[in-house]
């Protein structure tokens, strides 16, 4: 049976260069969609799988993450003074227990890998756990790391997030060569990061997920450099399976968008927008508006 997982590294140490200047005074994991920043959707996400500790890999000028997870005992005061108690409950929700989250430095930007390995001493040898890369905020009931979760109780080993892509895109993502597909999980044979156009093994791309095996931290610690001269993540995965130990991937049931190009954020501010309640209507008559000038104009 395999052990339960219950820890997430958070690799977060980006500059967030493709959105200065906004994140020259903030981290780029606090810019929010609709009213939540981008980390709290990730928390959320694994707060849902069963997730209980929360490992932030972190780098200089990233000290709004921790606070934004502080209590603010003056604001929840005033809100409950207020007699605004849907406010204070939303407030509270952000909270974490003391001791839940921890925070390592990453010194150098040397690779996904590297990010990950920084966290090697919070997670113990014998212990699986899992990666959420906050740039990918995925859309879907129940969320992609419960899915995942679940998926891994039957299969063990390895697991990555996959979704299919369009051959000319293939080379932004990290591809997995297919062995077997039972439908939603497939078995890897072997992981492509960045494949040269036209060479990817298959359409199914590697997103921000990962539920990974002890021995994945012990493949990092090789310090092996890939793709761009960077510790990759993927090659410490393909370890895996030139070892024998299963690698999996899984085709979530949701949409995914890429926060981390300005397209994706535009695009999952619409999406989380029109899912309000007390926002679509009025949000969707304002873009149906926008839409209906735009034609006139062409």
């Amino acid at each position: 049976m395999s052990r339960k997982v219950t820890k997430a590294i958070f690799p977060v140490a980006g500059l967030g260069t493709r959105f200065l200047p906004a994140t020259k005074s903030i981290p780029k994991e606090i810019m929010t969609l609709v009213d939540r920043p981008l980390i709290q959707y990730a928390i959320d996400e694994a707060r849902a799988a069963g997730i209980k500790e929360f490992i932030f890999v972190t780098s200089r000028g990233k000290g709004a993450l921790e606070d934004y997870f502080d209590h603010a005992h003056e604001l929840e005061s005033s809100l409950k003074r207020s007699g605004k108690t849907e406010l204070l409950e939303t407030l509270r929700a952000t909270n974490m227990e003391s001791g839940a989250i921890a925070y390592i430095r990453q010194h150098k930007a040397l690779g996904l890998g590297h990010a990950v390995w920084c966290a090697r001493r919070l997670v113990s040898d014998d212990e699986p756990f899992a990666v959420i890369l906050t740039d990918d905020v995925i859309m879907g009931q129940p969320p992609c790391l419960q899915q995942m979760i679940e998926a891994y109780g039957e299969t063990g080993g390895s697991m990555v997030a996959t979704m299919e892509v369009a051959p000319d895109k293939a080379q932004s993502y990290g591809v997995l060569d297919v062995s077997e597909d039972m439908g939603a999980i497939v078995k890897a044979r072997g992981m492509v990061e960045k494949p040269a156009p036209g060479s990817a093994p298959s359409n199914l791309a590697v997103i921000g997920r990962y539920i990974l095996a002890p021995t994945v931290m012990k493949n990092l610690n090789k310090l092996k450099q890939g793709s761009g001269g960077e510790i990759q993540l993927t090659d410490a995965i393909a370890d895996e399976i030139e070892a024998g130990r299963g690698v999996y991937g899984l085709r979530f049931r949701g949409q995914r968008f890429d926060c981390g190009s300005k397209a994706g954020f535009l695009q999952a501010t619409v999406a989380f927008g029109l899912e309000r309640d007390e926002l679509k209507d009025e949000f969707a008559e304002y873009l149906h508006g926008v839409m209906s000038m735009q034609r006139a104009a062409e």
